[in-house]
């Protein structure tokens, strides 16, 4: 068996492909755009954290916006799925995934009567999502999205889209619109509290993150709810550079109505200005580019007798966590001797 000589090859020079990327990484995206939305039908998502209040808010601006003459649809986003029970009274709306896996099973198609419902002009619907330890509620909103698309969204003829997204969960899936410019616009919801503040941080980080990946999803503002005045939510707004919607008050009349899951946004009465205020602002605010927070500049928004951050971290020991003798073990790393 004849042997022969491999000629070594010569080395591979990457330099010139890594040069070229940099200079495509280097290049800014093009800003957003800041005139007026020209598209027919505006999609926007609505984040916040979950009991901040975003389907009491999402309920009464989509009844005015129908009530000034808008089609309007609004689809709850969230697992928990209790964005429609205020526009219906209470009553819980069969979600898009549970009526497709029930039609599915009887070998039916599902039909648009059969997950969207209507209230005086406003049209609505849940996506959606497993029980509990029983499934991924990302994979449910995809699942519910693709279900969409089948009944035919994108040729519905609605002046305004509001999906209702829960912000506190870190996930592709509730992260869609954003990630794929399935609207135009976000809008987020948060209070003068620093959880809530934080969940709103993290929807401007992400559209951001996806700003610089070629997308087009904007931020167009902050709805204050449960104002008690002490701004450190339109101290968070000026600093990321996104204006406030409107100021919803921590008012004992609003608290009881929400309760019992009456509509407060109707015209003529106590609380109607507010939210047509709202409905103009959200119709007319243009999708910005955020700037987010670090941690650091975050906790400065608050006092640090709330967030404690004069505390001063002091470093365990092993001692602290063996006992009182220390147990020195020897390294499992492999050294190896110099060549």
């Amino acid at each position: 068996m004849s042997t022969s000589t491999i000629p070594a090859e010569a080395p591979v020079r990457f330099q010139p492909r890594n040069d070229a990327l940099r200079a495509e990484a280097a290049i800014e995206p093009d800003a957003v755009a800041t005139g007026p939305v020209t598209k027919a039908t505006q999609i926007i998502a609505i984040y916040g954290k979950g009991g901040i209040g975003k389907s009491f808010t999402l309920a009464n601006l989509s009844y005015m916006m129908a009530q000034q003459g808008k089609k309007v649809l609004l689809i709850g986003c969230d697992p928990k799925s209790d964005t429609t029970s205020l526009l219906f009274g209470g009553k819980a709306c069969p979600t898009i995934i549970e009526t497709s896996s029930k039609k599915k099973l009887a070998g039916e198609a599902v039909a648009i009567g059969d997950v969207c419902f209507k209230r005086d002009g406003v049209y609505a619907m849940e996506l959606g999502g497993p029980e509990v330890g029983r499934g991924c509620g990302g994979r449910g909103i995809i699942h519910g999205f693709e279900t969409l698309e089948k009944l035919g969204f994108h040729d519905w003829g609605f002046d305004y889209v509001l999906l209702d997204f829960l912000g506190d969960v870190v996930c592709g899936g509730f992260g869609l619109p954003i990630a794929r410019d399935m609207c135009q616009k976000v809008i987020v919801v948060a209070s003068n509290d620093l959880q809530s503040l934080y969940v709103a941080n993290n929807v401007c980080s992400a559209v951001e993150y996806f700003r610089k990946l070629g997308g087009n999803v904007g931020v167009a503002g902050m709805v204050i709810n449960k104002d008690d005045g002490t701004g450190e939510a339109t101290a968070f707004a000026e600093a990321v550079g996104i204006p406030v919607l409107a100021a919803i008050p921590a008012n004992e009349d609003i608290r009881r109505k929400s309760a019992s899951y009456e509509i407060i946004g109707r015209p003529g009465t106590q609380w109607a200005s507010l939210f047509e205020t709202l409905a103009t602002n959200v119709g007319e605010a243009p999708p910005v580019r955020p700037k987010p927070q670090t941690q650091d500049q975050l906790l400065g928004l608050f006092s640090a007798e709330v967030t404690g951050r004069d505390f001063q971290m002091e470093p365990a020991t092993l001692f602290d966590m063996v006992g009182k003798t220390d147990l020195v073990k020897p390294t499992l790393e492999v050294v190896y001797d110099a060549a």
